[in-house]
């Protein structure tokens, strides 16, 4: 029993090391971004091989717990959310790698006119990412609730991105590469905002035991 709940402790540092990791890639691609500094951004670059190799190491310890000791119960829930939020973590990682590699570029090319969205969209995705694995640290299923309201407000702000940078650079042909640039980065921090609900949503189910995935909470509740 001693040698399954060191192993269960052991899953769960290294989920909370992981996050720790992606929150602050997510943060230094963003700040790069904001800075234009491709230096820091070939940093976030360089440090991506850490969670990618946490994701082995939660994938092993989760693989072992679950084949040899049989968990039951809340512990047989933390084991497949691990599993699932590692995955989710790594391609977080994905993303903020993608807003970096994006910096490079956009050094290259002549200033484009700061956009109010981006800059909020960067600070409402990071927030969801921070308070999804607060949540998922201290099993508030009520915080991953409200992490879940908040991803509308990054998809307006997608959208809206799209129609700003297409009337910029059909003003403009100059503005063509740096437009498409910040519109790949718009589209990565949407998707860091879908990752932050999908983790929020594994909270819940890991405190609640149940599955909100797909509407299904209001499913059952019609039934």
């Amino acid at each position: 029993m001693k040698h399954f709940q060191d192993e269960l402790d052991k899953l769960k540092s290294s989920l909370v090391g992981m996050a720790g990791l992606a929150e602050e890639a997510v943060r230094r691609a963003v700040q790069a971004l904001l800075d234009r500094s491709p230096e820091a951004a070939a940093e976030v670059i360089e440090a991506d091989h850490q969670l990618d190799e946490l994701e082995v190491t939660i994938d092993s310890i989760a693989v072992s717990l679950l084949a040899l000791q049989q968990p039951m119960a809340r512990d047989l829930r933390l084991i497949a959310a691990s599993m699932k939020i590692s995955s989710d973590l790594e391609r977080v990682g994905d993303h903020a790698v993608n807003i970096a590699e994006t910096v490079k570029w956009l050094y290259q090319a002549p200033p484009f006119p700061a956009l109010p969205e981006i800059e909020e969209m960067s600070r409402r995705s990071t927030d969801m990412l921070g308070d999804s694995l607060n949540a998922f640290i201290h099993g508030n299923a009520q915080l991953a609730r409200d992490v879940l309201r908040r991803d509308d407000r990054v998809d307006e702000l997608h959208d809206n991105n799209f129609r700003i940078l297409l009337t910029h650079m059909m003003e403009d042909p100059r503005k063509i590469t740096a437009g498409m640039d910040l519109l790949l980065i718009s589209g990565n921090l949407e998707r860091i905002a879908d990752l932050a609900t999908n983790i929020a949503e594994d909270v819940v189910y890991l405190v609640e035991g149940r599955s909100i995935k797909h509407h299904a909470e209001d499913r059952t509740a019609a039934r």
